[in-house]
């Protein structure tokens, strides 16, 4: 019989999932949605749920961090919302507050709940009801109307948080998780809920135009490809993996319907029961099994969009009565169990017995629930201290940051494993540190011993303990235990609080509780501790490690010692440590997580990573070449309010001396980048304005300095100096004095498509780091669109004359001289003239020029037009003047030629139209600027499968270079990780292209285009616009790689089809298409 599963969940082949590589693409995706949230969007709210007001405070300010760090679009409204009288009235109940609390929110904001409401006759933002509606009793709906329309995202993250107990004070979702911290070494420490945001981030192109909420849980990181996500419209939806039997028995099951949407990735299929925690025999009877042995996991990720959203909002506007009933029964109501079941006929006649169950069943019950089943995705739970180390211990080095944002010794001073993992703390000498230990936001002074997998969090240990000498003290933490700090409202000294890695706060002392790994039983027994001494007998209370009055408020040496003493580690005698323990003021777990100074909490993180960044910015000034990112860590200085801006200040006062030490081999345009950084970190705007003047003139004349030494003085002395020696070789000696000979030469050029690296040819980057290019040349229409015409005349004089009927006549030609405005239409003849050194010889003494260009394609069209058509006059003035030709020599002088122009660029343009055919280029730094072009020889297969399968479409947007270069450049100068980390890959991705053409594997090339495309956005999300992404959007389904050609902003756009069908089909819609683009003939050109 076959099996009932089968169809809707085939058999498949279970992958191991790359965190990395989902991660890395979600966060591409969240930076982009934060930078241009109107052309990729993002949350209209982010609401989180908190345990109180005081938690609630803490998550505000975590909040406004994720926003300066931009990890949080401004547009996006936050909120932190506790659960009312910090009283637990469950997840269900929880959500339909925080949906009110939202709601009141943006009526405080003074914002309008909907187009036909009004503000109250006195004008004042209070009640947005129209009296319309206010006087039919109906006051909510404009408010769910309002509502029904936004896009929100819902953390759940209150409670205590008892099983990562160190974690309560900041809240388990801001843990810390350095997954990619590599990536960006100057940023914040990645945390639990940045992560979250990523993954969450590419989930809301799921909810489309219509309005919808997303509902994630704070304590699991879900890796999957949330892009792919599909929510049916006016429904809810559940997300749900394939499980074992023996992880379901412990958690929520989905039973889905055997039809549905089924794709190689996942599966969209209707709800039709939930089960909880169900034994075998309920999986049967339910039909759950999965045609493999496997059932499907509930991942507590749910999602409501269009009606089932509009009818949520509707239940959460009238909630209030519902949570007091609540309250007052002391009852709670699970969104997992009771508010999802709504959604379920076959669990309505469950939930009416439920609390509030018969007015869910009213209010969601008409509409449905499906289940999203992603395949590959992978659960990453962080519920105990052991899980979260062993997340950061098993996972590769490329995922996790082991050092990040810290002060550490030489490791002739220190003992600290490599596998240990610390983060935003200073450890000084003489400190050891065991293996997969995690060390965040700590001060360790010596004497300290922490062993193997253990967590220190939050830890100040002072410099100069109760007067003793730094030789004399030491502590030890013990392999596998946890030690954090706390400050207490109405306390001076923060309270050290310690535990057993693996002591579950919650068991009994009576069952398998532990302390310090240690069973309850023993620790009292070995300290003659009783158990009247931890535990009031009142009450019903169960006695566990978490009501244990364990932790002393004392001075910070004492609570040292006690510490020792309650690990068992102590060698004074419990005869006098225990009668100090007794006699001092303890709180439990329980009274911490109720008394927690968040203010001071929040000002003392902030003082200690302004403290670290000022410190790794100061070492860089003074020891190193500027390698970090100033402005990045200047951000984090900013924040102590008192001095920051003075730190910043004294770190402007070290650059002069900074730049004298280091001339010879620090480039000006990096030391003024760490100037301009300073002054606008200090305020000081008008200042670094002028000084970036400066910036791009060094920029221009270090590339001109590299690409032929000497060269900058050459086109700047006046024309009757002599002749240096690097304009020599030009070979323009003896012409001077020939009779006049008519001459013509004509330079005809194709364009250029480029599939990656390009960023990497572009100064200041290529004069520092090597350079790689994958590019092609092709002709147009048949044709090659780009040329010039160049002739002798008798008369004296330059008549220049471009394709748009403009016409310049230059009758003294030494008038020709930099800066050039940026609107003459003939600065880029002029330029050639100069760095050819036609201006600057006597050559054209006793005759002129006529000079004749066009560039036969769309201006701005991103095919290198502006550098391949410098390239064929500045070849064609070395031909008509037997100066040096070579193809090297002309990319060379273009490069020198765009920075004079003052728009910058690369050499990949000039190299693509130079040489013919698809090559890889690579460009060697130093003086002078070396570069390699190595062709590629296409066999007859690849060119004909690339002239089938690619189309060259103009997007009919136009777009300028210059602009989008000089961000990504003063990003470059700024040394952001970010970036430098993606043009690093894109020179990546051009090896590996050039090896998939060479095996003719152009599928693998189109996910070169693709990654390749992504990085372009991460280097600038302006590189696309809306029109683009609509164009991508529309080609997608029959592609395997698409992208803008050079910097993108518009121009040309590469579609790479499946196969040669693909293309013809693809080539039909778009002619029949309302996208009015243009699709133009191409052939590789292969014989210059």
């Amino acid at each position: 019989m076959e099996s009932r599963r089968e169809r809707a969940f085939p058999r498949t082949k279970h992958k191991k999932v790359d965190i990395t590589s989902i991660l890395r693409k979600s966060w591409y995706h969240l930076r982009l949605s934060v930078r241009h949230p109107s052309r990729v969007p993002t949350w209209d709210a982010i609401v989180l749920t908190a345990a109180s007001p005081e938690q609630a405070q803490l998550y505000e300010w975590q909040l406004n961090r994720a926003k300066r760090m931009g990890r949080i679009a401004s547009s996006t409204i936050t909120l932190a919302v506790p659960d009312p009288d910090a009283q637990r009235i469950g997840s269900g109940a929880a959500t339909l507050n925080a949906i009110f609390a939202l709601a009141r929110h943006y009526q405080s904001l003074g914002l309008h709940l909907g187009e036909q409401v009004e503000t109250t006759e006195n004008g004042s933002s209070g009640s947005s009801v129209p009296h319309e509606e206010s006087n039919s009793g109906d006051s909510t709906e404009p408010m769910v109307r309002f509502m029904g329309k936004k896009h929100i995202l819902l953390l759940h993250a209150g409670g205590d948080s008892k099983r990562v107990p160190w974690a309560n004070p900041m809240g388990k979702i801001f843990l810390p998780l350095p997954f990619l911290a590599a990536d960006d070494p100057d940023g914040p420490v990645p945390l639990l809920f940045d992560h979250i945001l990523a993954i969450a981030s590419c989930a809301r192109q799921a909810f489309k135009n219509e309005g919808g909420i997303l509902t994630m849980t704070g304590d699991v990181l879900p890796c999957f490809d949330a892009s792919t996500l599909v929510i049916p419209e006016d429904a809810s939806c559940i997300i749900t993996v394939p499980i074992t039997l023996d992880v379901a028995s412990n958690h929520g099951v989905i039973v889905a319907s055997n039809t549905g949407i089924l794709t190689e990735s996942y599966t969209v299929s209707l709800v039709e029961n939930l089960l909880q925690k169900p034994s075998l025999e309920e999986l049967v009877a339910n039909e759950a099994l999965l045609d493999d042995g496997r059932t499907l996991l509930d991942t507590g990720i749910i999602a409501a969009r269009g009606k089932a959203w509009a009818e949520l909002a509707r239940l959460a506007s009238s909630c209030e009565p519902m949570i007091e009933e609540l309250l007052k029964s002391r009852k709670e109501m699970s969104l997992y169990e009771d508010l999802v079941a709504a959604w379920v006929p076959a669990k309505h006649e469950w939930l009416r017995a439920r609390p509030l169950g018969e007015e869910m069943v009213r209010s969601l019950g008409t509409q449905k629930m499906f289940s999203y089943c992603a395949y590959d995705l992978l659960f990453l739970h962080l519920g105990t201290s052991s899980e979260v180390l062993d997340h950061l211990s098993g996972a590769s080095s490329e995922l996790v940051g082991r050092r990040h944002l810290c002060s550490i010794p030489a490791t002739t001073s220190s003992d600290i494993a490599a596998s240990a993992v610390v983060l935003s703390s200073k450890i000084e000498p003489g400190v050891s540190v065991g293996e997969d230990s995690l060390i965040y936001d700590s001060f360790i002074s010596s004497g300290i011993q922490i062993g193997s997998l253990s967590v220190v969090v939050g830890i100040n240990v002072p410099r100069d303990i109760g007067g003793m000498a730094d030789d004399s003290f030491r502590f030890m933490l013990p392999d596998r235990h946890c030690l954090w700090e706390v400050p207490l409202v109405g306390c001076t000294e923060r309270v050290i609080v310690y535990c057993g890695l693996h002591d579950n706060p919650k068991s009994s002392l009576s069952k398998d509780g532990t302390f310090c790994g240690k069973p309850w039983k023993k620790v009292l027994l070995d300290l003659g501790i009783r158990e009247s001494d931890l535990w009031n007998s009142v009450g019903v209370q169960v006695n566990c490690l978490w009501n244990a009055k364990l932790f002393p408020i004392l001075s910070y040496l004492e609570m040292l010692h006690l510490a020792s003493w309650l690990m068992g580690l102590s060698d004074q005698n419990s005869r006098t440590l225990l009668p100090l323990w007794k006699s001092s003021r303890r709180v439990s777990l329980e009274e911490l997580h109720r008394s927690i100074d968040f203010p001071k909490m929040c000002t003392g993180s902030s003082n200690h990573q302004a403290d670290l960044a000022a410190g790794i910015a100061k070492a860089c000034i003074n020891y190193g070449m500027l390698g970090r990112n100033l402005s990045q860590l200047c951000q984090e200085i900013l924040q102590k309010e008192a001095s920051g801006v003075k730190i910043c200040e004294d770190f402007l006062e070290l650059c002069p001396k900074l730049e004298e030490q280091n001339s010879k081999v620090l480039p000006k345009s990096r030391a003024y980048q760490v100037q301009v950084d300073l002054l606008r970190a200090c305020g000081d705007e008008t200042t670094a304005s002028h000084l970036e003047h400066k910036l791009w003139a060094a920029v221009a004349d270090e590339t001109a300095s590299a690409v032929r030494y000497g060269f900058k003085e050459c086109i700047l002395e006046s024309p009757s100096s002599t002749p240096t020696s690097a304009d020599q070789n030009n070979h323009f000696d003896g012409y001077v004095d020939q009779p006049f000979c008519p001459r013509m030469v004509k330079v005809e050029l194709p364009v250029r498509i480029d599939f990656a690296g390009g960023w990497s040819d572009t100064p200041p980057w290529s004069l520092e780091r090597a350079g790689c290019v994958l590019n092609m040349a092709i002709r147009l229409e048949g044709c090659l669109p780009i040329g010039t015409i160049i002739e002798t005349t008798e008369k004296t004089g330059i008549l220049i004359n471009d394709d748009a009927g403009n016409q310049l006549y230059v009758e003294n030609i030494v008038s020709i001289a930099p800066p050039f405005d940026d609107n003459d239409p003939f600065r880029l003849v002029k330029s050639a003239l100069l760095v050819t050194g036609l201006v600057h010889e006597n050559i054209l003494v006793s005759m002129g020029l006529q000079i004749k260009t066009w560039a036969n394609v769309p201006r701005g069209s991103g095919l290198g037009t502006s550098s391949i058509l410098a390239a064929a006059v500045v070849k064609g003035l070395l031909q008509i003047t037997d100066g040096d030709e070579s193809d090297e020599n002309v990319a060379r002088l273009v490069l020198v030629l765009e920075q004079l122009m003052g728009t910058g660029g690369g050499w990949q343009d000039q190299i693509g139209g130079l040489y013919p055919g698809i090559k890889f280029t690579t460009s060697f730094p130093g003086v002078p600027l070396r570069l390699q072009v190595i062709p590629l020889l296409a066999s007859p297969q690849l060119i004909l499968e690339l002239q089938q399968r690619l189309l060259v479409v103009f997007t009919g947007q136009v777009r300028l270079a210059h602009q989008v270069l000089q961000k990504v450049v003063t990003r470059y100068l700024q040394r952001d990780n970010l970036l430098v980390s993606s043009i690093k890959r894109l020179t990546e991705l051009a090896k590996i292209g050039r090896e998939a053409l060479m095996n003719c594997e152009v599928d693998e090339l189109g996910k070169i285009m693709l990654e390749a495309w992504s990085l372009h956005q991460e280097l600038d999300p302006y590189c696309s616009n809306k029109f683009v992404d609509k164009l991508f959007a529309f080609a997608d389904p029959y592609c395997c790689g698409y992208k803008l050609v050079g910097a993108g902003g518009g121009g040309f756009a590469l579609l790479l089809a499946k196969n040669a069908e693909s293309g013809n089909e693809l080539k039909n819609k778009l002619e029949d298409s309302d996208l009015n683009v243009k699709l133009y003939n191409w052939e590789i050109h292969l014989d210059n």
